[in-house]
């Protein structure tokens, strides 16, 4: 049986995993054409890489569902760990990124490789560390919480309002501007995937 915070989770990788994957298709297709990307767009997608994900979306993984599972079982606590700690330099690592990419648009060009080289290394580590949330937690979670460990989780992760995702309810009115801001800034050959 899957859960409604199993699902939820999943369902908000997805959108993020769609908004990070285009970062660098944007970045690259400018490169091909030799122009400058829509620095608006790319402030905007890593405003909601900070806003969303890392201020709700982690904090409910670390503070329900990771203690939880070491509650349950002995069997991933090194794995646990280890994610704890990326959500832990999250917050760094997208402000870092943020500053690149306001380091390029001031500076111009010389800028460039340093923000798209950065930009890579941070798609590449939350793609990662998702597909060990998927691969890895959330099987074990299925296996290992009680019924009432769901209820506790399905509540707090129904709470959640991702703009990408809604999950059959309106977001705030605040996250659906900036999802549409979004769309609308990012152009339709590279757009935003399944969450789109």
């Amino acid at each position: 049986m899957t859960h409604v915070t199993t699902r939820i989770i999943r369902e908000e990788h997805a959108a993020l995993s769609a908004m990070l994957r285009s970062i660098p298709l944007l970045l690259a297709q400018h490169r091909r054409q030799g122009t400058q990307p829509d620095f608006a767009a790319l402030r905007a997608m890593l405003f909601y890489v900070d806003e969303f994900p890392e201020q709700r979306h982690h904090r409910k993984e670390t503070q329900l569902l990771f203690p939880l599972l070491r509650r349950r079982t002995a069997l991933a606590h090194a794995v646990l760990d280890h994610l704890d700690e990326d959500h832990a330099s999250g917050e760094k690592s997208i402000r870092d990124l943020e500053h690149a990419l306001l380091g390029y648009e001031m500076m111009g060009e010389p800028r460039r490789q340093a923000f798209e080289q950065a930009a890579e290394r941070y798609v590449n580590f939350y793609l990662a560390h998702m597909l060990v949330e998927e691969q890895q937690i959330l099987p074990l979670a299925e296996q290992v919480l009680t019924d009432a460990d769901w209820a506790e989780l399905d509540a707090a992760f129904s709470a959640n309002c991702d703009p990408l995702t809604s999950h059959g309810h309106a977001p705030e009115a605040d996250y659906r501007a900036l999802f549409t801001r979004i769309v609308n800034l990012v152009p339709a050959p590279i757009g935003l995937g399944a969450a789109g």
